[in-house]
């Protein structure tokens, strides 16, 4: 079985080919949770740029995007990472030197899922040349690649927004899609989290109702990071019934490693796909908003 959208993944050999293409761009994308995984840290989510990291060491002739400061809306302090306007959107993208004819390729150090943000973003802004370095940059150090220190600096461009409806969904479209039959709630964390049990990480644990569970960190092989082969990313998706809806919303703690998600699902063909911009840190922090602590009934 192959990926139903190949062109959507880049990888480490062909990159290294076209580092010198005049109309190439490649975007250092990495962000880090410091703190995620530990539990004396419960409500509490630290959020460190990856700048300091790109600063040391980074893929010849790329420049850095810091999602946080560069891509988020500065008025919303609801969502982890919300959603920039359009206007930031395409001031940021202008800056880093990626217009309408730029083919972009994003990278992180974070099992891809900072450069399937952006990737997702670019999307919904109506940009469709940007594609994933597959296993990002673990696997291009671990392949003894070229690395650099020599900041770049890109001539700046012209970016264009044209918003696409329908990739990025709100709290609305969830509470409908709990009872509706036709979308699939994807919760995108790892399994205790779904499930309630651990750290409480947002206000309350648990899951939306009706959601079932594909955790992100099982869509990548955990040695190179690189995305699963399509069959298997199939069997994940077809397993709990998302392949068979008409539209499907993936959601997680602040709408990163969702887009990870649905990425993947792209990938394989997929196209009705919405990324709960919200996620878990808006859900949980609505008190009427259903939860459920527990395994899936699906």
């Amino acid at each position: 079985m192959e990926y139903a959208h190949p062109e959507y993944l880049v990888e480490t050999h062909w990159l290294q080919e076209h580092l010198d293409d005049p109309g190439l761009r490649v975007v250092d994308c990495t962000h880090y949770l410091p703190n995620y995984f530990d539990e004396s840290a419960a409500r509490y989510i630290e959020k460190l740029s990856g700048r300091q990291n790109h600063q040391n060491g980074h893929i010849p002739g790329s420049v850095f995007v810091d999602l946080r400061d560069d891509l988020c809306d500065p008025s919303n302090d609801r969502f982890m990472y919300p959603m920039c306007s359009a206007a930031q959107f395409a001031s940021t993208m202008s800056r880093l030197g990626i217009g309408p004819d730029t083919r972009v390729v994003l990278y992180d150090d974070m099992l891809n899922i900072w450069a399937a943000r952006v990737w997702w973003m670019l999307r919904s802004f109506g940009f469709e040349r940007a594609a994933v370095l597959n296993g990002g940059w673990k696997k291009w150090v671990a392949e003894g690649r070229p690395v650099t220190t020599t900041m770049s600096t890109p001539l700046p461009a012209q970016f264009v927004c044209r918003p696409r409806a329908g990739l990025i969904a709100d709290q609305v479209e969830v509470l409908a899609a709990i009872d509706r039959g036709d979308t699939c709630l994807v919760h995108s964390l790892d399994p205790d989290e779904y499930a309630g049990r651990g750290a409480v990480r947002y206000q309350r644990p648990g899951h939306i109702p009706s959601s079932v569970n594909v955790s992100f960190l099982g869509l990548v092989d955990p040695d190179t990071q690189a995305y699963l082969p399509a069959d298997r990313l199939h069997e994940q998706f077809e397993r709990v019934g998302a392949l068979a809806a008409d539209r499907v919303i993936t959601y997680c703690g602040g709408a990163i490693a969702a887009c990870s998600t649905a990425f993947a699902m792209t990938l394989l063909g997929v196209k009705n796909i919405g990324v709960y911009d919200g996620s878990m840190t808006e859900w949980a922090a609505d008190l009427n908003l259903p939860l459920v602590v527990g395994e899936a009934a699906r």
